[in-house]
């Protein structure tokens, strides 16, 4: 029955999910983390603190957190596409603005307008739009769209690292906005709205086990959790890898090759949510991503992180398709795309707060073993978070039988 269901849905959303992985590979890899090739060039260019350029990055996040609630209400009643047209011209022209920056605050300025309206716009939006044209096999397809963010957190500080030892950081920027532009205005046009479902196919979709109320507040603070922690090794690994190997643009190297192992993490616990539930994936990936993250500051050399790199990265992959399978699953489909903001919104506070308090905490030891401890800390607390409302859902699934 359902592979008979599956073959009635059409053959043009596995175009959209694919090039939602490409759309969101380049936004988002560009505002996530791709800031890390410039923490270096821009402490030394201007003398900043290392917090206060890691700052940067983490009010881009912010701004990812609060335009995504907007953006997600907004995709529950206005085409996504259109969404997603003001969102590429906002992230291009804001890079563009900040290769010409010389003072703090216009970094922050310019990078908070990024997140709010560029990658805000992207991020949720397209995230439920590629599970809208879904009926079956949601997790999959989440997990290559993911999996095409996953590729870009890991291409954008590779290439932007090599282009600043070329050019120089200011022309770097300016051609990471020139691309953005010229890539991403064209994706964003195949973002159009799934077909509407019949009404029997709508009946069909089973009502969320739990109420809003207690589902979006739980999720919230798992992803808050494991957001700060997954944000350390996207934000400092580079820098680290520099402190330690004395190295320079390939410190770049071992986050690429870890992020690359994501895009399979990604796939692969996405397929895992089809099949054992999306919060079963979800733990085991979180459980995965906990467990390692504390490797990275006993590794002494390049050959260590070239060969830790990936083993971490394909649990930590899996840890946003978890996140994002189980939104979809745990919220009404009228509601999805602004539920998904909301959650995502606490991620973003989460890669915010990773992010600065890896710089923090850099700056008052000299070191990165304490910023890393907090890292394993959060993650802690999502993994016991998603197990309180899985054990929940078990509860209520008794009750009902």
């Amino acid at each position: 029955m359902n592979s008979l269901h599956a073959a009635k849905e059409p053959g043009f959303r596995w175009v959209i999910a694919f090039s939602a992985a490409l759309l969101l590979g380049i936004a988002m890899g560009t505002l996530v983390n791709g800031l890390s090739a410039f923490l270096v060039p821009l402490e030394s260019h201007f003398g900043w603190a290392r917090a206060d350029v890691a700052a940067i990055n983490s009010i881009g996040l912010v701004g990812i957190a609060l335009g995504g609630i907007a953006m997600g209400f907004l995709a529950d009643r206005i085409q996504t596409r259109v969404i997603c047209l003001v969102g590429a011209t906002v992230i291009a022209t804001c890079l563009l603005l900040a290769a010409r920056a010389d003072a703090l605050w216009q970094f922050y300025t310019l990078f908070f307008i990024a997140g709010a309206i560029g990658g805000g716009a992207l991020f949720a939006p397209v995230i439920a739009l590629v599970g809208g044209w879904f009926q079956t096999g949601a997790g999959l397809a989440i997990g290559i769209a993911s999996a095409g963010q996953g590729l870009g957190q890991g291409m954008v500080p590779f290439v932007a690292g090599h282009l600043i030892e070329s050019l120089g950081w200011q022309n770097a920027m300016t051609w990471l906005g020139i691309f953005a532009g010229v890539t991403l205005v064209p994706l964003s046009l195949i973002m159009i709205q799934p077909p509407k479902r019949s009404g029997a196919a709508a009946a069909a979709e089973p009502a969320p086990a739990l109420p809003s109320r207690i589902v979006l507040p739980a999720l919230s603070i798992a992803v808050l959790g494991c957001c700060t922690g997954m944000a350390v090794p996207l934000m400092h690994l580079v820098p680290l890898i520099q402190g330690v190997c004395l190295v320079g643009a390939e410190a770049g190297g071992p986050l690429l090759i870890m992020l690359v192992f994501a895009i399979g993490g990604r796939v692969f616990f996405g397929k895992l949510a089809d099949i054992i539930g999306p919060l079963r994936a979800w733990m085991a990936a979180t459980l995965w991503q906990t467990v390692l993250i504390m490797g990275f500051v006993f590794i002494d050399s390049m050959q260590g992180f070239w060969l830790f790199a990936p083993l971490y990265g394909f649990g930590y992959g899996g840890v946003m398709t978890g996140v994002l399978v189980t939104v979809r699953a745990l919220t009404p489909a009228a509601r999805r795309a602004s539920a998904t903001g909301i959650v995502l919104a606490f991620g973003w506070f989460g890669h915010a707060l990773g992010g600065w308090q890896g710089g923090a905490f850099f700056d008052l030891t000299g070191a990165y073993f304490w910023s890393y401890t907090n890292a394993m800390l959060a993650g802690a607390v999502n993994l016991a978070v998603v197990g309180t409302i899985f054990l929940a859902l078990r509860r209520r699934a008794a009750g009902a039988a």
